[in-house]
């Protein structure tokens, strides 16, 4: 047992005292049991230094990120937690101790000790801004706020695990396409640099005129082989320089509008984030956020810059008194068919569910569009090896082809 040092908020004021217990969250539970909100709860010296011996390790550089999954089953488990009647401190303590990623596990721990600390879950939640973003944040505060905690965190576990399975069905469209191109990128490579010097040094040997596409593949080669150092520090320092464009507002805003003009992938990208962006304001509308305020956090959820500002003006014009459907149709980027069930949702007041529907329209499209992708993609990359090919046929064989003519003849 541990003795500790609180202060609380009592029916007639502030009050202080001591109480030993195992934990800082038993003190707190017994606190709460007599009606008082726990400010402070911190342990007297002696056992301070006895905690010391077995610190709580501090994410570094070399540990493990955060990633979704965790994010998931940590909502899936607190809400299984909280609809089982166990208080908010001791299921946090509980999920702590079970925690397999050791940065999640300092994370839990430390939103444990902010609500020690009389800190809401969702102010502590704040202060990682990495871990649970904008959109989880302002669930959980409406869920502080509405008593409906349990729910909030059962359809934000149903919302992490649709996004985490839309991310590994497109990492799975495109890892068959990524593969060919990184062959195809290695074998360009290894032609330039290995097979056409050697050929280069037959085709100096013969004393010929070489023809054109000949000249061209030897002259690449050359340039590749006596500035190949150069060619990768200005393609590693291209590619930083890219990133760190591609990270700044200004960059990311332009990137993400040519994103949504790529021939094949900008019409998914904008269905995913358009179901995404549904399910989230349905689950928002659902929870009891006021519409503007739920339109400025799903903003968040669409992962695309340029989606983003124009669902923030879609919220300006629903606070000027515009109907949302109005308001969607503006943007330019609703189907006919979402547009007119949002239509019909704002008339019957049943947005919720009819935003429901329009997130598993767009997801439907979205799975068919992912599983046709490849197929799609195949004929360009078949095109593009033939043409490879092609090339290095005449560049390659075609003046070993006019040697033997020219040997024939004599």
């Amino acid at each position: 047992m541990s003795r500790f040092h609180y202060t609380a908020r009592g029916p007639h004021g502030p009050i202080q005292g001591t109480q030993e217990a195992a934990t800082a969250a038993a003190v707190a539970e017994e606190l709460l049991a007599k009606g008082w909100v726990p400010l402070t709860i911190k342990p007297d010296a002696a056992s301070a230094a006895k905690a010391i011996s077995a610190p709580l390790q501090a994410p570094s550089w070399m540990a493990p990120k955060v990633q979704d999954q965790d994010v998931m089953l940590f909502s899936k488990q607190l809400y299984t937690l909280i609809k089982a009647g166990v208080p908010l401190l001791r299921a946090l303590n509980g999920l702590q101790e079970t925690a397999v990623n050791p940065t999640f596990k300092n994370v839990v721990a430390e939103l444990r000790r902010s609500l020690e600390s009389g800190v809401d879950l969702s102010a502590a939640m704040a202060q990682h801004p990495k871990v649970f973003d904008n959109f989880y944040v302002s669930m959980v505060r409406v869920g502080e706020a509405s008593g409906r905690l349990e729910e909030v965190f059962k359809r934000l576990a149903e919302h992490l695990q649709f996004e985490s399975g839309m991310r590994q069905q497109v990492k799975s469209a495109m890892r068959y396409p990524s593969f060919v191109v990184m062959a195809m990128g290695g074998a360009i490579g290894v032609i330039n640099v290995m097979v056409i010097p050697s050929f280069a040094g037959v085709f100096k040997s013969m004393g010929a005129e070489l023809p054109m596409t000949t000249k061209i593949l030897v002259a690449s080669s050359d340039f590749t082989v006596n500035n190949g150092g150069l060619l990768a520090v200005g393609s590693v320092a291209a590619f930083f320089a890219w990133r760190h464009w591609r990270q700044s507002p200004e960059g990311r805003a332009i990137w993400d509008r040519w994103v949504l003009r790529f021939p094949l992938v900008g019409p998914i990208v904008v269905k995913a984030a358009l179901s995404r962006f549904a399910r989230a304001f349905s689950l928002s509308l659902r929870s009891g956020v006021p519409m503007e305020r739920a339109l400025t956090g799903v903003a968040q959820t669409a992962d695309n810059a340029h989606l983003s500002a124009s669902i923030e003006a879609m919220k300006d014009r629903v606070m000027r008194g515009e109907a949302l459907a109005s308001a969607a149709a503006s943007t330019g980027v609703f189907t006919p068919m979402a547009l007119q069930m949002i239509a019909i949702g704002e008339e019957t007041g049943m947005l919720d569910d009819l935003l429901d529907e329009v997130g598993e329209m767009y997801s439907n499209e979205v799975q068919y569009s992912l599983k046709t992708l490849s197929q799609q993609i195949e004929p360009i990359l078949i095109i593009f090896m033939g043409a490879l090919v092609l090339v290095l046929a005449l560049g390659v064989f075609l003046p070993m082809w006019n040697l033997g003519q020219v040997t024939l003849k004599h």
